[in-house]
């Protein structure tokens, strides 16, 4: 018998990569047996090993690659299906056909031959055409597994670079969501003779919730609270956009206030502010967003107030009796209808009264039922909070709807001012 060279599977893997010739290994015992297999297969155009016994063609497998063996079943010391098994049990980077040559025909013998892991069976003697044929439906198989192989490689190729640029998506959302908290600037200013407790609670995405204020003067004060339809980037740069027309930093660009006779800063009334907003979105900027928005203008010194709702959820008034009572009249939302036009709702504030600007992430807040919160449990959750401002109303805010959710996340932002008046306030 002919020594084996692994060099040389190698040196013939590689001569016959440009042509896809596989590299075949046949074993048998019987040298005879073995040339006469080996010849045709030569003749064919394949890469040919040869190997006497089960040992050696097993030490060759751990060498190099071999894609498919033909492999007498009848051999002395480990026989075909025991090599089947060992070959079977190697660690390899592709499949190997393996094809049983064997006088043995009954079904006993078939089943422990595929019980061992052979894909096919050859009848000795061999003969040629048949030989042929068997292998053309080896390397079919071994075509596909090469095929899929190749899509697998492309799809996990696909996946990482999708990983990587949902990790990028994420990070920009991550440093998106915590500019878009920076709008909130303040979330429990100091204002004279009221308290101002505001709340901005993400849902995890970025949304279009926002809640402010802006002083008009030493004694008057703006309060707004607004969501624009839907979620995401588009509706958390219209957010900003309306951050900016009613900036409390810059009032000299804030839409809400104008420059009166005397020079002074002075207010526009709520509904005429939402008019030019309106009209802002429909003729200059043009996109098909819009927004809800509860805007409120009150006097700190007279309790006088005013207040305009667009779509947003009613306004709480509660008294310092503890009574409350809804606001409002629904009205259209912002940037739908040209030349809409909103009521506004004139109150008077009495010290110890607060008002609560709250949005739908509050009002329609789900249990798992599907029971809502609703304005009548914002109402009742007023009463049981009576006694709480700033971040100890905030927070026992999201705990109420959190227990009623029966999940700490949800799925809209949630957001409120609550405006409270107060005299002698240190």
């Amino acid at each position: 018998m002919q020594p084996v060279d692994p060099q040389k599977i190698k040196s013939a893997a590689a001569a016959s990569a440009d042509v896809a010739l596989r590299n075949v290994l046949v074993v048998d015992d019987s040298p005879a047996q073995r040339r006469s297999v080996a010849a045709a297969l030569d003749r064919w155009g394949y890469a040919v090993i040869e190997a006497g016994s089960g040992d050696e063609a097993l030490r060759l497998c751990a060498e190099a690659p071999v894609d498919l063996i033909l492999s007498d079943w009848m051999m002395p010391g480990m026989d075909g299906p025991e090599f089947c098994r060992a070959f079977r049990a190697l660690e390899r980077d592709s499949y190997g056909y393996f094809i049983l040559l064997t006088s043995k025909s009954g079904t006993d013998e078939v089943a422990h031959g595929l019980d061992a892991g052979a894909d096919d069976f050859l009848t000795k003697p061999v003969n040629h055409e048949e030989l042929r044929a068997r292998i053309h439906a080896g390397e079919r198989v071994l075509g596909m597994e090469g095929e899929l192989k190749h899509k697998n490689a492309l799809l996990t190729d696909t996946l990482d670079q999708l990983q990587q640029l949902y990790d990028a998506l994420e990070r920009d959302l991550a440093q998106a969501r915590e500019l878009q908290q920076s709008l909130l600037s303040e979330h429990f200013p100091k204002v004279p003779g009221a308290h101002v407790s505001l709340l901005l609670h993400p849902s995890g995405h970025l949304g279009g919730d926002l809640v402010g204020y802006y002083p008009v003067n030493a004694t008057r004060l703006g309060l707004f609270a607004l969501d624009v339809s839907g979620h995401g980037v588009n509706s958390a740069l219209m957010t900003a956009r309306l951050a900016g027309m009613l900036s409390g930093g810059t009032p000299e660009r804030n839409i809400a206030l104008f420059t009166a006779p005397d020079g002074s800063t002075a207010a526009r009334r709520p509904a005429e502010v939402l008019g030019r907003m309106n009209r802002l979105l429909l003729e200059e900027i043009g996109t098909d967003l819009y927004f809800t928005i509860v805007l409120a203008d009150v006097e700190l010194e007279t309790g006088q107030a005013r207040l305009v709702q667009a779509g947003h959820p009613h306004p709480a008034l509660q008294r310092s009796d503890g009574s409350i009572a809804l606001l409002g009249g629904g009205g259209l939302p912002v940037g739908l209808v040209p030349d809409a036009d909103w009521d506004e709702v004139a109150l008077q504030l009495a010290p110890g009264d607060r008002l609560l600007l709250m949005s739908d992430g509050i009002t329609e807040c789900a249990a798992p039922d599907g029971t809502e919160f609703g304005e009548d449990g914002a109402k009742r959750l007023m009463t049981q909070l009576r006694e709480l401002r700033g971040g100890a109303f905030n927070d026992a805010l999201i705990a109420a709807l959190q227990r009623h959710a029966g999940t700490r996340d949800f799925s809209d932002d949630i957001s409120s001012v609550l405006f409270e008046l107060v005299r002698d306030d240190p």
